[in-house]
C-alpha cells in the first residue's frame, strides 16, 4: 500500500512538472500584472473619453483615427496581460491541486498509522501487562529502557494525532484557496471574452473610419503637407539654436586659445545638469499631467494613405483641452519661437541636451529664463475642427534626434 501511495504521489509531481514546462512564462508576478492591467485600463478609459468628446464637437478626422488606433493597441495589451494572469493562475491552481493530492495521501497514511497504534494500544491496554513488561526485564537498565519506550510510544501517539489535525487544517486551507482561485479564474476568463468582443467592435469601427477617411484623400494630403511644413520650420528653429550655441562655444574657445569644440561648451553647472539629464533616461516626468502617446517617434506608414510615410522627429501626446505643458527637466529657455501651423514652441537647454515643446497657444516662459522640473511652460492649443489637443515633444542631443518615449517615465 505504501508503494502504491508513493507511485501515486510521484506521478502527480511528474504531471505538475510537465504542466509547468508546457505553460508559457509571463516573467511577471501577479501583483505586477495587476498594476499593469490597471494602468492600461486607465489609458483606455482616457482615450475613450477623448474619442467621445471628439465625436461630439468635431468632424471625423485623422485625430479620431489615431486615438482609435491607440485604443486598439492598448486593448490588445490588456488582453495579453489578462492571458498572462490566467496562465499564472493556472499554474497556481495546478500547484494547489498537487498540494491537495499530497496532503490527502499524507492524511490517509497518518490516519492508517494512527489506527494501527490505537489497535495496538487497545490490545495492550491492561496496566498489569505494562507493569509485567517492565518488571520482566533482565536488569534495571532494560527496565528503564522499556519504561522510556512506553512513554515515547504514548507521546508518539499524541504527536500523530496533532499531525493529523495540522494536516487536516492545511488541506482545508488549500481547498479553500483553490476554490477562491478557481472563482477568480472564471472571472478572468469572462473578462477575457468581454475584452475580445470590445476589440472586435473597435476594429470594425476602425475599418469604417479608415474607409470614410479614404474618401477625403485630397484633404488628408493637404493636411499632411501642412504638418510637414510645420515640422520643417520647427527643425530649422532647433538647428538655429544648436548652430548659435556652437558658434558661441567656438568663439569662446578661440578667445581662450583652445581647440574649437564640435558642439557645446559647458560650464561646470551645465555639465552637472547634462549628466543628471542623461542619468534620468526612462525616469523623466511627463511633459503634461495626463495624456496618451498617439504618434510615435520615427518613420511610420500613414494609417490611411497607401504608400505614404509619416516622419516624426519626436512624439505627439493627445490630452484634454486646456492642458498645460511642463518642463521635463531643469534648464534654461534657449528660445521661444512662432511656428506657422504649430502655434508657439519652447526650446529648453539642459546642458548638451535640448527639449522642445510645440503646439502651444500660450507661453508662460521667456528667452533666457531658468526653469525647474515640471514648471509650466505654456498651454497646449486645441484645434477646433477636429477638437485635437496634442503636445509635440522632441529631445535632441547636439544634432542627434532622440526618441522621447524612451526618456520619459511610464505613466502609473
Amino acid at each position: 500500500m505504501k508503494l502504491c501511495s508513493f507511485l501515486k504521489r510521484f506521478f502527480c509531481l511528474l504531471s505538475f512538472l510537465v504542466l509547468i514546462l508546457v505553460l508559457p512564462a509571463s516573467g511577471q508576478t501577479r501583483e505586477e500584472l495587476e498594476r499593469n492591467k490597471q494602468r492600461i485600463e486607465r489609458e483606455i478609459q482616457m482615450i475613450s473619453r477623448m474619442i467621445e468628446e471628439t465625436q461630439k464637437t468635431a468632424e471625423l478626422g485623422m485625430n479620431e483615427l489615431m486615438m482609435l488606433n491607440n485604443q486598439i493597441s492598448r486593448r490588445e495589451s490588456l488582453i495579453r496581460n489578462i492571458n498572462n494572469e490566467i496562465t499564472l493562475l493556472n499554474r497556481r491552481i495546478a500547484n494547489h491541486n498537487l498540494s491537495i493530492e499530497n496532503l490527502t495521501n499524507e492524511l490517509e497514511e497518518l490516519r492508517e498509522a494512527y489506527a494501527n497504534m490505537v489497535r495496538h494500544a487497545y490490545r495492550n491496554r491492561d496496566s498489569f501487562q505494562r507493569l509485567m513488561f517492565i518488571f520482566s526485564s533482565r536488569d534495571f537498565n532494560q527496565a528503564y529502557m522499556r519504561m522510556r519506550y512506553l512513554q515515547q510510544y504514548a507521546r508518539h501517539r499524541q504527536m500523530q494525532a496533532e499531525k493529523i489535525m495540522e494536516t487536516r487544517e492545511k488541506l482545508d486551507e488549500q481547498v479553500a484557496t483553490l476554490e477562491r482561485e478557481k472563482a477568480e479564474q472564471q472571472q478572468l476568463l469572462a473578462r477575457q471574452r468581454s475584452e475580445i468582443e470590445n476589440l472586435s467592435s473597435e476594429k470594425a469601427r476602425q475599418d469604417r473610419t479608415v474607409n470614410q477617411l479614404k474618401r477625403k484623400e485630397r484633404e488628408l494630403m493637404s493636411q499632411l503637407r501642412e504638418q510637414e511644413k510645420a515640422a520643417r520650420e520647427l527643425q530649422r528653429a532647433i538647428e538655429e539654436v544648436i548652430a548659435e550655441e556652437r558658434r558661441r562655444a567656438q568663439e569662446q574657445a578661440r578667445r581662450e586659445g583652445k581647440p574649437a569644440p564640435d558642439m557645446f561648451t559647458l560650464t561646470p553647472e551645465e555639465q552637472i545638469i547634462s549628466d543628471n539629464f542623461a542619468e534620468n533616461k526612462g525616469k523623466l516626468p511627463w511633459p503634461l499631467e495626463r495624456g496618451v502617446i498617439t504618434s510615435p517617434f520615427g518613420e511610420q506608414p500613414h494609417p490611411v494613405l497607401p504608400g505614404i510615410k509619416i516622419s516624426n522627429n519626436g512624439i505627439d501626446i493627445s490630452t484634454t483641452e486646456g492642458a498645460e505643458a511642463r518642463a521635463i527637466f531643469e534648464g534654461v529657455v534657449s528660445r521661444v519661437v512662432t511656428i506657422p501651423g504649430a502655434y508657439y514652441a519652447v526650446i529648453i537647454r539642459h546642458g548638451e541636451y535640448l527639449s522642445v515643446y510645440s503646439n502651444l497657444k500660450e507661453v508662460r516662459v521667456r528667452n533666457g529664463q531658468r526653469v525647474s522640473t515640471r514648471q509650466v511652460v505654456g498651454v497646449i492649443a486645441t484645434e477646433s475642427r477636429e477638437a485635437k489637443t496634442n503636445l509635440h515633444l522632441e529631445i535632441w542631443k547636439g544634432n542627434e534626434k532622440l526618441d522621447p518615449a524612451q526618456w520619459i517615465a511610464r505613466q502609473n
